[in-house]
């Protein structure tokens, strides 16, 4: 049975087709639709207790449809929402050492309230689930509907301490406005990005403000990218004495060397250092940290945290890789900043990689080998220091990684860009590079490598080759980062709320790249990976942590590293302690309720003992949890047969695998058992150090004692045990 509810009040208009159809035979009254709805178009009918629709009211974002568990509404027809405001753009009528910035934010409030009213501001915003960071954006569009641009200000400032950068230089299109519900309906999003930069033109982003009272906590940050910086913000916004130790002469990592001005002004980029050593983080440029003195920092901070980034360039191996006039993009940009600054003369430059100057028309020409976001920068600044430049990458343009306006910038500027076009040798004369020869490609799927072409190739006249194929995370500290990078890929079932909010059910997404969902599922996954310590005391993000990833992807990181260490309260040897009570986390898993109640004893005990005790089933502890305890308690019941061999439960081992990280966690174990526990509690020990804990103490208790005075007696034993070898804290 199908309920049609057509909209009869917007003849002629787009919104004329809208229409909502309800399943009667599938809709389960369950009210999801309903409270979701931004539009208050969906009631349930009292006598049916089934949804019903008023199409007149409807504007087609169809959140009723990804939100409904059953797939019992369906709506027709074309989002009813007003156009985008259009984007302004500076185009300079010569780029010969121009880098003024190119995108250009709203001119006047009216322009940024009318854009901001078109939000539907949705009761659960996947807007605010496709910013790595969440930002509540809703909440500060509305306040620039309301022309309160301070609020807007504070609303941000409470998920992000980059907001004038991010607004810039993110690719919204695969994060906030990927998963903003018009989009997601086939429509136009919000231009959330330009609005959020709006904010932070008209009301300048406040300084930092030392709100804590953490003065006792130390901690260093090893690198001064955006990852550091979310870190160090947090930190010192807490309290703490925060230090950063940076191996170049300025702060800001990929903000200050890897954007050109004309995207991301140095005005903006130098921002929040400026704040930040205003604020009172000790600031050491010039210092470059190796394995060794690691340690040393472990022994003179509570925490350490590394935020050295994935600068280390990627190189093509192709006969000729070795000749003089082939560079990486690090190089490259890094002279070219500084040349469009005025650092430096051009013919300085020109020099510095074996240039000629133009000579009756003909610029030096540039092959930058890779088409993506740094491909893009590379090229654009090459025609603003008097050069011709060519992109190649083996990808089908369809798959390319470039933002879609960066590509169609570059193209605007005079870069040629071809796709299905791959190096296979460069030849020099005179030990110079001097002819690069391309093969053709084809790509039918963006899961599937090209298919290279040896027997088309093309030649290319060439003076300069520059390698712009990305980055990796340099080897400095492999041997302390095991698990790094970390893939940004949920794995399991994903948690009710994401779920539930219908941004998994959506199927929007940029050409050649993974629906918006699942995008942002795998950033989330990577943002709580950071949370755990990758040894004592040492914590990991931003690019290090994950490999190369966006600015608002490590700033994430970086918050929530500060967080955890603000959670963990670490404390280096002889630093005094807090002198609070002892945070015990009591975990369990239990089929028949015998390790619930041994849990609950052992819990009672350690109260009784002074301790803070939280007691939870494992399937409700995750990573923060984990950090938030001072011990950790683990319990399970034993499954397996005698004869073949017993072990702890399977979901008690799937946990232990899927945390992933217990460095430096103090740790006990216990086992409820019919017959015997045997080797039981030794695998699970094994399993449990080698994700970095320290195991404490175990222990064993027969079902037929729980909850009887032996039971109580023996869990008072384990407990004292396990009070008395704890650390203080």
């Amino acid at each position: 049975m199908t309920l049609l509810a057509p909209n009869p009040s917007s003849a002629g208009d787009a919104a004329a087709a809208l229409e909502v159809h309800v399943l009667a035979d599938r809709c389960a009254g369950c009210q999801e639709c309903v409270i979701r709805c931004p539009a208050g178009a969906l009631s349930m009918n009292e006598r049916l207790w089934i949804a019903e629709a008023d199409a007149a009211a409807c504007v087609g974002c169809r959140q009723c449809e990804r939100t409904c568990p059953f797939s019992a509404i369906l709506v027709e027809g074309m989002p009813d929402v007003a156009p985008r405001t259009l984007e302004r753009s500076h185009h300079p009528g010569s780029l010969l050492g121009d880098a003024s910035e190119i995108r250009l934010g709203f001119a006047t409030l009216e322009e940024a309230q009318a854009e901001a009213a078109r939000c539907l501001a949705c009761p659960d915003p996947t807007c605010a689930r496709g910013c790595p960071t969440h930002n509540d954006i809703p909440a500060f569009v509305a306040a620039i509907v309301r022309g309160d641009l301070v609020e807007a200000h504070e609303i941000l400032r409470r998920t992000t301490v980059l907001p004038d950068v991010c607004s810039r230089v993110c690719d919204q299109a695969s994060q906030c406005e990927g998963a903003c519900s018009w989009t997601l309906a086939g429509g136009q999003p919000v231009a959330i990005g330009r609005l959020e930069r709006f904010v932070t033109e008209v009301a300048p982003v406040p300084p930092l403000e030392v709100r804590g009272d953490r003065a006792d906590l130390s901690v260093a940050v090893v690198g001064a990218g955006p990852a550091a910086i979310g870190a160090a913000w947090a930190l010192r916004e807490a309290g703490a004495s925060v230090t950063v130790l940076e191996r170049d002469a300025a702060p800001g990592g990929l903000l200050r060397w890897g954007i050109p001005d004309f995207t991301l002004p140095a005005a903006v980029a130098d921002r929040p250092w400026a704040q930040l050593v205003e604020a009172g983080v000790v600031l050491e440029l010039g210092h470059e940290v190796d394995a060794d003195e690691l340690e040393a920092l472990r022994r003179e901070h509570d925490a350490v945290v590394l935020c050295h980034g994935a600068s280390q360039p990627l190189r093509l191996s192709v006969p000729g890789a070795d000749l003089d006039g082939v560079t990486d993009a690090t190089t490259f940009l890094k002279a070219g900043r500084a040349t469009l600054a005025g650092e430096q003369p051009l013919a300085e430059l020109r020099a510095a990689f074996g240039l000629a100057a133009p000579v009756a028309g003909r610029r030096p020409s540039v092959l930058v080998l890779g088409a993506g976001n740094t491909a893009m920068d590379v090229a654009r600044t090459a025609r603003r220091l008097d050069m011709d430049a060519v992109c190649v990458d083996w990808l089908n343009e369809a798959f390319a990684l470039a933002r879609p306006d960066e590509l169609a910038e570059a193209r605007a500027e005079g870069v040629e860009v071809r796709f299905q076009r791959t190096l296979a040798r460069l030849d020099g004369r005179d030990g110079r590079v001097a002819r690069a020869e391309l093969s053709c490609t084809e790509q039918q799927r963006p899961d599937r490598r090209p298919t290279v072409y040896t027997d088309a190739n093309e030649q290319l006249e060439v003076d300069l080759v520059v390698m712009a194929m990305g980055y990796r995370i340099e080897p400095t500290f492999s041997a302390s980062l095991p698990a790094a990078p970390v893939r940004r890929q949920a794995v399991g079932i994903p948690d009710r709320q994401w779920a539930a909010s219908g941004l998994l059910a959506a199927t929007a997404h940029r050409p050649g790249r993974q629906p918006i969902g699942q995008l942002a599922l795998g950033r989330q996954h990577a943002v709580e990976a950071a949370t755990l310590p990758v040894q004592d005391r040492v914590w990991v993000a931003g690019d290090a942590l994950v490999g190369p990833s966006t600015v608002v992807e490590a700033m994430a990181q970086g918050r929530r590293v500060a967080a955890a260490i603000l959670a963990a309260g670490p404390r280096r040897p002889g630093a005094e302690r807090h002198g609070g009570p002892l945070r015990v986390l009591v975990a369990y898993e239990s089929q028949g309720g015998t390790t619930a109640a041994a849990a609950r004893a052992i819990g009672d005990e350690m109260s009784a003992l002074g301790a803070t005790v939280r007691i939870l089933p494992l399937g409700r502890v995750g990573v923060t949890e984990v950090v938030a305890c001072d011990l950790l308690l683990l319990g399970s019941f034993v499954e397996g047969r005698i004869v073949a061999g017993v072990r702890p439960a399977r979901a008690a081992r799937r946990w232990v695998e899927g945390i992933g990280r217990l460095a430096g966690k103090q740790v006990g174990l216990f086992c409820t058992y019919a017959v015997a526990p045997k080797q039981a509690l030794e695998l699970w020990s094994a399993q449990v150090e080698a994700a970095g804990a320290h195991v404490l103490g175990t222990a064993a208790f027969h079902r037929r004692v729980v909850g009887d005075h032996r039971a109580g007696l023996a869990a008072g034993h384990f407990a004292r045990r396990l009070v008395t070898a704890a650390a203080p804290v």
